[in-house]
């Protein structure tokens, strides 16, 4: 009679070969236990089946699967077996004289197995059986176990069932089971990982169970992943107990092992599998399975060479094989079939454990395994956060009809700086935003630096952020997902532009550029209050009323408006430097264009030198060490608002240029073929911790996964206002880094922190000092390099660096790429000359009318506008077109439609050109009020005369006769167009008569039916009031008191006229062609034709 024992199991390093003496004894009771049962229960099986089968089959018939629920057999299902063979239940069938037992499939009626009887291997024929064989079994002429070939049986088996076995009614015939599951997309989201089975294989002693124990430890503890190992110790002490190491049972046990595999991974499970599993083929069984179950499967071979693994031996096996104690040991004299293409191959002999566990974690991360979301990047490069790629710029071929749209919703205006964070958004730095912070979420920002979402609706949140605020119910789960979001994204506006959405039936606003510029649509707006001292209290923690972005805050309107925004074109500067403006969908593909299997950002505020460079290019070493082949730098210039002493955009941009341009030739460049540069969009707020959070997180949308950070990154010093840090670091230089590290929502970002350089004057080269040598290093500050730069200093001898660079004059020729040095010099030493750009402010065409011509840049104090056909603007052209009407004036238009840029024609100079006016600091003037609804400009050849008072004693304002313009169509500047007059408002401006005619282009479509002040309250309803509210209210934006008119009522057309009359009667005077006089110290330029010129 046979023994049954298990066969030895297979103990990984895991435990290092040991069993414990409990352990040891265990198992003998249970070997005992097993050697007297087994035979006992196969043997009661196998004659229950017999009898069963015999009881409820007619002779000479096999009863298959597929019958009624009797147990009898329809034709169609009822095989013909050879005589002397009996029936067994189920389809099996064997013969009372055979020594074995074989397994076969009706093919042709797709039933399940027939268990036929037949002779052993070799035996004549059935008759041959011995009397000696049959009475070995002691089976009282019944089959002996040892005798049924188990492996075919179960062949056969497997091979007779159907793919799939329909479980619920919600799936059909031929379909996957997982139609009546949760889908795999929803369950791996809220499980923040996917399934996928990492299939080990390779020769004992080979590492499979320490690998997978290294990664699970690392994968459950540091990452919080669902992950579980399969092995021959779990395994084989349960669902794999019955098995042998014949070649059947062992792909058996593959089989086993991948089907468990298979549930495991779609339930979202990271399954690691240690098996030897040596016959090709079972393992491409158990991948065929995974991929049509679209589940990931890796197959890693541990490549390690039997010498090696002799070794190793760590159970002490390979021993017992060459003793010839162990027999059929696989890879010595039972085969193994390595992968022929497997997925990662482990050298294990030539790896540390954590290296191989490396390599297996970097393709898992590379595959987007540990995260639930869908795969957007490219491999290697990270998920934006909320897994999601924001590009909010509308189709090419839905354009033209969002622009008409446009035109006709209520205008929001956009200062330069908020289209800087309009910029963020669309382009999908600041992912999931898609649009201005709503209410809920903005409080989100200020009390966690971070917000939740749900990107798959899991929890019936996936609109949290693009609702409208309710305070009053809330969902019965919270959003699953929490990202980083630290910095508030907000537009603020005032009252006038508040009403004015409120006023419409539109619900969307069209976003509109200082320069009028119409460049987004914002849906659903959110209107909510501007509570400046809670945002400014909790995003900066500091009271400093000097600091710069402080004041910004303060300056926005009492309100903010929220809502989703739609990208009407690109957003594009014109400043020259708009080849490094990319989106962060550009640079993703740039990324991948150049192989990266991972990226790491950069940001500068300064311009690049040696040091820079070293830590630069040392990162990337140190990532190619962690098991990376082609980490990518990004050097990521920031690019929007910043403080005034800054150093200004363009010439950081260039002189990273010439850091490119240098490539490793120069100890400061950089290698262009693994770098690329690219302009960090959002604003510079200063806000220390806070603000680095949303820094790193903003470059990971772009596809960087690591963020180099230095000391008191966002940081500054105290302005005079600064209660605690006058002139001192507001925020602790270590504390942004720390903040970082451990902040909410951070994810999978991981930072890499500067270290000290210094310049190695022994060859030239910034690196980590040498404790064994430090007079052999010298620092140059960031405060002596501006100095330097001042002085014009010029490169040292690289062989005679002095002590004192600064009395020297000189710079060490390895401090900076040479002709990068040439560029910080010229900024350095021509600070003040107003030819740099400051940050991301959009050059534009001012729009202005073909009969002018202009010189300087608009949008400084240096542009100015001439006309080509008039010597003056406002001494020149005649204050009425010939042959108009009655009541017709020529408008000359400084501020086109919606354009807040303050233009007004200069008296005091020659020509009387039309320029910016400029605030008390010398910076161009805007309306910050709201956008004009109104075209701007004044009547020619009209002065309001300071000597002519009103009732209440306010003299006129000194300026020519000011006129708004209520039509539709925008006029260009510097444009003369004649224009019906309607009556006008007295303005009281600071003490001065400031009166503003009001009349309607005689182009305009409304100019037919529109003749008077009640014409226009009929045809546009609302406009006389938003002019009085505009007049009265347009500088409290600007911290200044309201203004006062003279009368809540308009004139008539024929007050406004003798207005324009006298004022022109005024300016005659001016000229002296007139009756009164003027005195002449008045500083105008009157030399022009139309007044004393020739």
């Amino acid at each position: 009679m046979a023994r049954y024992a298990y066969a030895p199991l297979s103990v990984e390093e895991g435990r290092g070969g040991r069993r414990l003496p409990h352990e040891a004894a265990a198992e003998a009771e249970r070997a005992a236990k097993v050697n007297e049962r087994m035979p006992m229960f196969v043997g009661i099986c196998v004659l229950v089946a017999i009898a069963f089968v015999l009881s409820r089959s007619p002779q000479g018939q096999t009863v298959v699967p597929g019958g009624n629920n009797s147990g009898g057999a329809s034709a169609s299902n009822v095989a013909s077996v050879p005589e002397g063979t009996a029936t067994v239940d189920g389809g099996a069938a064997y013969s009372s004289h055979a020594s074995s037992v074989v397994a076969t499939a009706d093919k042709t009626a797709g039933n399940g197995p027939v268990i036929q009887v037949s002779p052993p291997a070799g035996s004549g024929s059935v008759a041959t059986a011995t009397t000696a064989e049959s009475s070995a079994c002691d089976c009282d002429g019944k089959v002996d176990p040892k005798d049924v070939d188990i492996g075919a049986l179960r062949a056969a088996a497997l091979d007779a069932t159907p793919p799939h076995i329909i479980e619920c009614s919600a799936a059909e015939d031929g379909q996957s089971q997982s139609a009546c599951h949760l889908p795999k997309s929803t369950r791996f989201a809220a499980l923040k990982q996917k399934g996928a089975t990492l299939w080990m294989t390779g020769c004992s002693g080979a590492g499979k169970t320490t690998i997978a124990t290294a990664l699970e430890d690392r994968l459950v503890k540091a990452y919080g992943k669902h992950v579980y190992r399969l092995d021959g110790d779990n395994l084989r002490t349960g669902i794999n107990r019955d098995l042998t190491f014949s070649e059947a049972d062992r792909a058996e046990s593959v089989r086993r092992t991948g089907e468990i595999a298979t549930l495991f991974a779609d339930s979202g499970v990271i399954t690691l599998v240690g098996l030897i599993s040596p016959y090709r083929g079972d393992r491409d069984a158990v991948r065929k399975r995974h991929e049509d179950q679209n589940i990931p499967f890796y197959e890693i071979f541990l490549d390690v060479p039997v010498d090696e693994l002799k070794k190793r031996d760590p159970k002490g096996q390979y021993a017992r094989v060459e003793s010839g104690e162990l027999k059929h040991f696989t890879c010595i004299d039972d085969p193994y079939e390595p992968p022929l293409t497997p997925e990662i191959t482990l050298k294990t002999h030539e790896l540390e454990i954590e290296q191989s566990a490396d390599i297996l974690f970097r393709r898992l991360e590379m595959d987007g395994i540990l995260e639930g979301a869908p795969k957007l990047s490219p491999p290697g490069l990270p998920n934006p956060d909320g897994d999601e790629i924001i590009d909010l710029h509308v189709p090419e071929h839905l354009k033209a009809a969002k622009r008409v749209e446009a035109e006709k919703l209520p205008k929001v205006l956009l200062t330069d700086l908020d289209l800087n964070w309009l910029q963020v958004i669309g382009e999908g730095w600041a992912a999931p935003l898609k649009g201005f912070m709503r209410e809920g979420t903005l409080l989100e920002v200020l009390h966690f630096n971070s917000i939740l979402v749900d990107p798959f609706n899991i929890t019936d949140n996936a609109d949290a952020h693009t609702s409208t605020t309710n305070f009053e119910s809330f969902h019965t789960y919270r959003p699953p997902d929490r990202v980083s979001m630290s910095v508030p994204i907000t537009l603020s506006c005032t009252s006038y532009t508040k009403a004015a959405i409120e006023g419409s039936s539109s619900n969307a606003v069209a976003l509109t550029t200082q320069m009028g510029e119409v460049v987004a649509i914002l849906r659903n707006p959110e209107i909510y209050p501007n509570r400046k001292e809670e945002i400014v209290t909790r995003m900066f923690g500091v009271i400093d009323m000097g600091h710069p972005y402080i004041e910004q805050i303060y300056k926005g309107g009492d309100f903010l408006i929220g809502g989703e925004v739609e990208l009407l074109d690109r957003i594009r500067y014109n400043d020259g430097l708009d080849q490094w403006r990319k989106t962060t969908k550009e640079l993703t593909a740039e990324f991948e264009e150049k192989g990266a299997d991972t990226v790491y950002a950069f940001q500068t505020r300064n311009p690049t030198h040696a040091g820079h460079a070293y830590l630069m290019r040392s990162a990337g070493e140190d990532l190619k060490k962690q098991g990376y082949k082609n980490p990518v730098l990004w050097l990521s210039p920031l690019g929007g608002w910043t403080k005034p002493d800054d150093v200004p955009l363009d010439v950081r941009v260039k002189q990273h240029e010439e850091v490119l341009n240098s490539g490793l030739e120069h100890p400061g460049g950089l290698n262009p073929a693994t770098t690329v540069m690219a302009i960090w969009p959002a604003p510079m707020v200063y806000a220390g911790p806070t603000e680095v959070q949303f820094h790193a997180k903003s470059r990971r949308s772009a596809g960087a996964s690591y963020f180099v950070v230095g000391r008191d990154p966002a940081g500054m010093k105290g302005s005079h206002l600064a209660v605690a840090h006058q002139d001192d670091d507001l925020y602790d230089g270590d504390h942004g880094r720390y903040v970082l590290q451990n902040s909410p929502g951070i994810g999978s970002m991981k930072m890499l922190s500067f270290v000290k350089v210094m310049y190695d004057i022994t060859d030239n080269v910034m690196k980590v000092p040498d404790d064994s040598r430090l007079d052999d290093f010298i620092s140059i500050s960031g405060s002596k390099m501006r100095l330097l730069a001042r002085n014009g200093a010029s490169p040292c001898s690289p062989t005679d660096i002095p002590t004192d660079l600064v009395e020297a004059n000189c710079v060490p020729s390895g401090f900076m790429v040479p002709k990068g040095w040439e560029i910080v010099v010229d900024y350095y030493r021509n600070i003040d000359s107003g030819r740099w750009i400051p940050w991301s402010r959009p050059q534009v065409d001012p729009g202005a009318s073909s009969r002018t011509s202009a010189g300087g840049k608009f949008g400084t104090g240096d542009f100015k506008l001439k006309h080509k056909d008039y010597e003056s603007f406002w001494h020149d052209i005649p204050m009425k077109p010939s042959g108009n009407e009655e009541g017709v004036i020529n408008f000359v238009t400084e501020i086109p439609l919606h354009m807040t840029a303050k233009m007004e024609v200069q008296k005091a100079l020659p020509g009387n050109p039309i320029s910016q006016d400029s605030n008390d600091d010398g910076s161009p003037r805007y309306y910050t009020y709201g956008t004009p609804f109104f075209n701007y400009g004044y009547i020619p050849q009209t002065w309001e005369d300071p000597g002519l008072k009103d009732s209440l004693g306010n003299g006129g304002d000194n300026d020519p006769l000011d006129v708004m313009e209520i039509g539709s169509v925008r006029l260009e500047m510097g444009s003369i167009t004649p224009c019906r007059v309607l009556g006008h408002l007295e303005l009281i401006d600071e003490g001065e008569m400031d009166n503003k005619v009001i009349c309607i282009s005689l182009l305009d479509p409304d100019a037919n039916s529109i003749r008077s002040m009640g014409d226009l309250e009929r045809v546009k309803p609302g406009t006389i009031d938003r002019l009085k509210d505009w007049l009265k209210r347009y500088k409290t934006s600007d911290g200044k008191p309201e203004n006062s008119l003279a009368d809540e009522n308009p004139t008539t057309l024929k007050e406004a006229m003798e207005l324009i009359d006298e004022t022109h009667g005024r300016w005659k005077n001016l000229c002296g062609k007139g009756t009164g006089y003027v005195s002449r110290d008045h500083g105008f330029w009157l030399e022009a034709a139309g007044c004393k010129g020739r």
